[in-house]
């Protein structure tokens, strides 16, 4: 769906009447230029500030925490519980050994004096393998370093490892997902995109609940577990555990030594510095919540009192995802530039400055961090460096391996599709009765939703300051185009349709009226069948005020491509999503609505077409102003529809990266949401031919929806209406589904 431009006859009455006599009791509205880019701007402003206040939020918090230090214990275990659900390091893992691999086209093992090396690998979860090489030392072992390479690295070639075995050490280098895209797509449907890998994980296991990042610190876990379980050669020396990474592979390293206190000692060269701009990085660093309580100080603050060691040296520079090209596009843009030395230092000092009062110089900046850590374990910090493992690489081993990695990831995330939906169907539908039971129920998944996943803001809404103006006015109706404040910077924009038969006193019922992708409010409002967006819309708005209901289309910040898109990255680290704004625009508009002298407030009804649609599963599921919904082009089996690889109309393949929603598969599907609308009315219109999924999947979610609604005793309340047609409204059952419960009489 496109914006579309004022029709011409639209244009003249609106140029004509822009400054004519506002909604009585609303101030004069003056606003000029484009109001939706002005507000997808003024969310970015907030989003901006926000960043900054969390930033120092997160130092007060943690600064405060050191000084006491009977509770820094309680409180670095809270931060760790607390790491652990942001990347969805949730998973049991599956106990194993490391064992030797034979690869096709690659040596079985390579020998040099003073070291030897092997494929290896090692169980994770069910189906899912860490792999890698590992070094062996000739002389008896002194402990264990795992290095874990930059994603674009390979383990034969990974800097140190022949040194630090040549002088001791057993030494594990696993294989991360790279940022390639070969696998980023499905070989059986042809649908291939140019995501990265690293986002072709990430994408999928976000609305599952788990990251990419996660994934991989359960692989080193894992590793910590074999190389320390009861029966492997390696557990004495792996009493002695430290870590090293590089790029992606230091964030791992950073992260596992974070979170795991067997590690003993880590060095970090290639990361280490301020992530505030999060958003601005590839997506799959994306973490819902993180920058509320971590950046890479306080990261290196739960290693207390273990040693990290920072190296300033640049990491690798990524200019983005691989080139798009015809058949494979989609990709999220978001590069890296390696931070400076003074950035490096400034991040190093806020670490110190949240853990110098606990007496132990725990982060150390030196310039070969790698050396420094090994002569910190009493190794020597001169370089041996001898050649390493397959001084040659061979592509289809590192291709085979590659694959390998991706494919069991993708199969491990697309099983808890499944998994989920068994999960939500025992904590939600197995409660569903007239009761305290489901009324409990239905409070905790309205929290779980509203603040867990797609994130509530906690701040206090200005005074609306309505300001209007008179649009233009047909027979039948005037339309008034309204704005509201929400937060400093934010505010509602929409075009509200009030019939010119009303009644002194009389109180009417509102359908809010709203469009889809990349539209504005006139898309719902204009009735010409020549306008370009009529296709979709049919003017409901202005039909449903000429049948005698008020009508409201509100304007969603969905608009711009990367520029509404890049709200979500910058709302995401705070725990917060695009929908976070739209409920705060919707509570405020809904509660301004009902103010009006001419509108019953008990009689609110939200219709949304496509993510209009979107919107009417959210927006009503959680705001109770709005007294029934109606989903049009939209009700889907939602989770699927995101995460399946295995469907063509999967978002999996769009350029639509902002669908994942954080773990929304453990939270609430679209029956779910249909169920935090209940006891109210719920209507679902779907056309045979419309694209956004398919009847099968819809019937079955909707079942779910009606067998609910009949368990409640409230089945007459559950409506679809299937038409022939495509993604658009048609307007026959819902209309007769608001005139019944809007109680407004059919003309």
């Amino acid at each position: 769906m496109k914006t579309i431009a004022l029709t011409s006859l639209l244009a003249i009455a609106i140029g004509a009447m822009s400054h004519a006599d506002p909604l009585p009791g609303t101030q004069p509205l003056e606003a000029a230029g484009d109001l939706s880019a002005k507000m997808v701007a003024g969310i970015d402003q907030w989003l901006v500030r926000e960043t900054s206040h969390a930033a120092e939020e997160r130092a007060r918090t943690w600064q405060a925490a050191t000084g006491d230090h009977a509770k820094w214990d309680e409180f670095t275990k809270a931060r760790r519980e607390e790491l652990r659900s942001v990347l969805g390091i949730v998973d049991a893992r599956t106990p194993g050994l490391i064992e030797e691999v034979s690869i096709a086209g690659a040596p079985a093992e390579a020998a040099h004096g003073k070291w030897s090396a092997a494929h290896v690998r090692w169980p994770v979860f069910p189906g899912v393998h860490g792999e890698g090489v590992l070094f062996r030392p000739a002389t008896p072992p002194r402990g264990v370093i795992i290095i874990v390479p930059d994603a674009d690295q390979i383990p034969e070639h990974t800097p140190h490892a022949t040194e630090f075995a040549a002088q001791g050490f057993f030494v594990l280098v696993p294989v991360l997902v790279d940022r390639r895209d070969n696998w980023s797509g499905v070989e059986a449907m042809q649908r291939f995109t140019n995501q990265p890998h690293r986002e072709w994980i990430y994408r999928q296991s976000f609305e599952m609940g788990r990251t990419v990042i996660g994934y991989e610190a359960q692989k080193v876990f894992a590793a910590l577990d074999a190389l320390r379980a009861k029966d492997s050669p390696f557990t004495a020396a792996a009493q002695q555990m430290s870590i090293v990474g590089y790029g992606e592979g230091g964030l791992i390293a950073l992260i596992s030594a974070a979170l795991d206190e067997r590690v003993k000692a880590a060095a970090v060269s290639g990361y280490f510095g301020p992530h505030d701009s999060l958003y601005s990085e590839p997506i799959y660093r994306n973490g819902f919540g993180l920058l509320r309580n971590f950046g890479n100080a306080e990261l290196a603050a739960l290693m207390t009192p273990r040693r990290l060691f920072i190296d300033p040296a640049p990491g690798p520079k990524i200019d983005g995802p691989p080139p798009a090209e015809a058949q494979r596009k989609g990709a999220a843009p978001g590069g890296v530039t390696p931070f400076t030395s003074e950035q490096i230092t400034a991040e190093k000092d806020r670490a110190d400055a949240i853990i110098h009062r606990l007496g132990s110089p725990v982060v150390t900046m030196a310039p070969k961090a790698a050396p420094a850590l090994f002569a910190a374990l009493g190794g020597s910090s001169e370089s041996t460096e001898t050649e390493g493992f397959m001084t040659q690489p061979v592509p289809t081993l590192i291709d085979a391996r590659q694959q390998r990695t991706v494919r069991e990831l993708e199969a491990f995330t697309q099983g808890l599709i499944d998994v989920a939906e068994r999960d939500r169907t025992a904590r939600i539908w197995a409660k569903i009765k007239p009761g305290a039971e489901w009324d409990a129920t239905q409070r905790a998944l309205h929290e779980s939703l509203w603040r867990d996943s797609i994130g509530k803001i906690e701040a206090d809404f200005l005074p609306p300051n309505p300001r209007t103006r008179l649009l233009y006015e047909t027979e039948k109706l005037r339309a008034y185009e309204v704005t509201l404040d929400v937060f400093p910077d934010v505010f509602a924009w929409g075009w509200l349709l009030v019939p010119k038969d009303l009644k002194p006193g009389e109180r009417r019922p509102v359908v809010v009226c709203q469009h889809g992708l990349e539209g504005v409010p006139e898309d719902t409002v204009n009735p010409d069948p020549k306008g370009p967006a009529y296709h979709f819309y049919k003017g409901f708005a202005t039909q449903l005020a000429e049948q005698g209901f008020i009508t409201y289309a509100p304007h969603n910040p969905y608009r711009g491509q990367d520029n509404f898109r890049v709200l979500q990255r910058r709302a995401n680290p705070l725990g917060l999503s695009l929908f976070s704004f739209i409920l705060a625009q919707h509570d405020v508009t809904t509660q301004w609505l009902a103010g009006l002298p001419f509108v019953d407030p008990q009689r609110i009804g939200f219709y949304g077409l496509s993510y209009g649609g979107k919107s009417a599963m959210r927006l009503p599921a959680l705001l109770d102003r709005y007294c029934l919904s109606i989903c049009s082009g939209d009700f889907n089996e939602w989770i699927r529809k995101v995460v399946s690889t295995n469907y063509r109309g999967t978002y999996m393949t769009t350029g639509e990266y902002e669908m994942p929603e954080w773990n929304l598969a453990n939270t609430a599907n679209y029956a779910e949401m249909a169920m935090l609308i209940a006891p109210r009315p719920f209507m679902v219109e779907r056309g045979h031919d419309d694209g956004v999924g398919m009847d099968e999947w819809v019937g079955y979610e909707f079942a779910k929806v009606r067998r609910g609604y009949d368990k409640l005793g409230i089945g007459d309340r559950a409506e679809i209406e299937w038409f022939d047609g495509p993604h658009t409204i048609h307007g026959v059952g819902t209309f007769e589904f608001l005139h019944k419960h809007l109680n407004w009489p059919q003309k």
